[in-house]
């Protein structure tokens, strides 16, 4: 056997072998480099995924920073920057902390309503609602308050469920194209907000897309909140708009309108005027129970000293037209939410009206004007009924009420009884009765409008 090997060819096989290795090496670094990159797509500072898409939100919390943090549950959402939490007695004395989202401006959907400001509010409420654990930090060691002096600025990080690490809504918002810049530069997570941003016009999202909310009603009318238009009332004054609402009451050719504002927790109402203008599938829209879009004119009442909104249309033949009232949802209820007679006589509110307008302080009563109210214990002292029989309220009856040593005027339509005469209401002084009715204003006094017998109760 020959055994002779020459050194040249142990050298030249090492080499080879060296190569290969080197390659393998090589090789196993740039697999595991891969793998990196893609397991920290989540991470900010990452590369982007294919698409070139970054999960900002995904940002990880640092529990021991020397930010203030709490857990918390929602109390109620107000709009897509903006939740109400509920939170322990040593972070706010009332149990309550009103969340301003830092870094976020989104569109408006709770004065006059902006193009994408439901979807933002739906994002925020769906991301929320969902969430199995959710909490608030600040910016710094910190627990400040925004401009209004009302509400506080923080960053809100929930878990989509129990296994998952937080995720930073505010930053969620900006990246989705829901908001605008609000100092989104100048905060603790500023970078990464700003290339949130960035991706988002990038990627034209939403409010950057360039196209028309599905959502958003576009027309002439200016879309708006019942809240909107009662607290700003002389400006919308001979303006078409038009806004959401539940039918509350029929009354002479209209409908009472009410809705739900969360942020100031009141409901704000108006009456609406249709006249002869509406049959049909029109007329319908405005059966009581239904949540409709009303789209009309303000208008100045002079022979109530009230404002209404009236030229409402309705053509089916082009559903879709943004000039017509809509259907949005049946089976709704009035509120009759609980009021006093000292808040309808002389109580004041203050609402903050948002914006650069700042606080203004009503009577209690105007805000609640053509709102479905209850008022309970009221002492009867005195009963008058229209006995003109000329007059159109001929047998309505004004009983003069009294709590806590206030009175007020609850008018009724005229009642009859099972005998078929008018009831004259005198049997009733001296007793307790509950009533449930629209606030309505007459003679310079507000008063309580009660359209049937069965809304009193006489104990």
């Amino acid at each position: 056997m020959n055994v002779n090997i020459k050194a040249a060819d142990i050298v030249t096989a090492m080499n080879k072998t060296i190569k290969l290795l080197s390659l393998l090496l090589a090789l196993g670094l740039l697999i595991g480099c891969l793998a990196a990159c893609r397991k920290q797509t989540a991470d900010p500072s990452a590369p982007a995924d294919d698409a070139g898409h970054t999960d900002f939100a995904a940002i990880a919390l640092d529990m021991g920073s020397e930010t203030l943090k709490q857990k918390v549950t929602v109390k109620m959402f107000i709009d897509g920057d903006t939740t109400h939490f509920n939170v322990p007695s040593s972070v706010s004395s009332n149990g309550v902390l009103k969340a301003r989202y830092l870094a976020v401006n989104t569109p408006e959907s709770t004065g006059k309503i902006e193009e994408f400001g439901k979807k933002a509010s739906n994002f925020t409420k769906e991301k929320l609602s969902a969430a199995a654990e959710i909490l608030v930090e600040s910016d710094d060691g910190n627990w400040n308050l925004d401009s209004t002096g009302g509400r506080h600025l923080v960053w809100i990080w929930y878990k989509p469920d129990a296994q998952s690490e937080y995720r930073n809504l505010n930053i969620e918002i900006l990246q989705e194209g829901l908001a605008v810049a609000s100092s989104s530069a100048n905060n603790r997570y500023g970078d990464i907000c700003t290339k949130a941003i960035a991706q988002a016009k990038r990627e034209k999202l939403n409010i950057y897309s360039g196209q028309k909310d599905p959502d958003f009603p576009y027309g002439e009318a200016l879309p708006v909140t019942l809240k909107e238009i009662r607290c700003n009332i002389e400006e919308y004054s001979g303006k078409k708009v038009s806004f959401e609402g539940v039918i509350t009451k029929n009354y002479n050719n209209g409908v009472y309108v009410e809705d739900y504002d969360a942020e100031t927790d009141r409901y704000y109402g108006i009456y609406v005027y249709y006249g002869f203008g509406l049959n049909g599938d029109g007329l319908d829209i405005l059966d009581l129970g239904n949540r409709s879009r009303i789209v009309g004119s303000v208008q100045y009442y002079e022979g109530g000293g009230t404002y209404q909104v009236s030229g409402l249309t309705y053509r089916a033949m082009k559903p879709d037209d943004p000039n017509n009232i809509m259907l949005i949802s049946q089976g709704n209820d009035a509120a009759f939410y609980p009021v006093t007679v000292n808040e309808l006589v002389s109580g004041k509110t203050t609402v903050d009206l948002g914006g650069d307008r700042g606080e203004k302080e009503f009577d209690s009563a105007f805000l609640a004007m053509d709102t479905s109210v209850e008022l309970r214990d009221l002492r009867v002292t005195d009963v008058y009924m229209t006995s003109n029989e000329d007059s159109s309220s001929y047998g309505a009856l004004s009983l003069t009420v009294e709590y806590g040593g206030k009175t007020i005027t609850v008018r009724t339509n005229p009642f009859y009884g099972e005998d078929g005469k008018l009831i004259d209401g005198k049997s009733w002084i001296g007793k307790t009765i509950d009533v449930k009715g629209v606030v309505a204003y007459f003679n310079g006094n507000y008063q309580v409008r009660v359209f049937s017998l069965a809304d009193i109760t006489i104990y």
